[in-house]
């Protein structure tokens, strides 16, 4: 299913605000925060050239935010070394977007950003 028009509206717009603060301008040619949305689900990626061939870039999951239409919260999920989403049991789900972001980004756990 996909997101409704106007929550799928308010997570570009802080997803792509987070992204842009995210990362410098100056490095944007090396690393890149971006997201893509695929049905409820909103993958928040790492975007790195390859290391054998500059010329292409490479995805690495940072953080994926699911979205339940029935109770509107979303869960957020972390990636294994196996590419396989976990639900993150830090943090209970939740209608507040930003404090799933917020969670990402300070990463207590070191699950996120390494």
């Amino acid at each position: 299913m996909a997101l409704p028009e106007l929550v799928k509206k308010r997570v570009e717009g802080k997803l792509k605000k987070y992204c842009e603060e995210k990362v410098p301008e100056r490095v944007r040619d090396r690393v890149r925060v971006e997201f893509k949305i695929r049905g409820d689900n909103v993958t928040l990626l790492e975007r790195r050239p390859a290391f054998m061939n500059p010329d292409i870039w490479v995805s690495i999951p940072v953080a994926q935010f699911r979205y339940n239409p029935d109770n509107k919260k979303w869960y957020l999920y972390w990636c294994d070394r196996n590419s396989r989403w976990h639900f993150y049991f830090d943090l209970e789900p939740t209608a507040n977007l930003d404090a799933l972001i917020r969670e990402v980004e300070e990463d207590p756990t070191g699950i996120f950003w390494g």
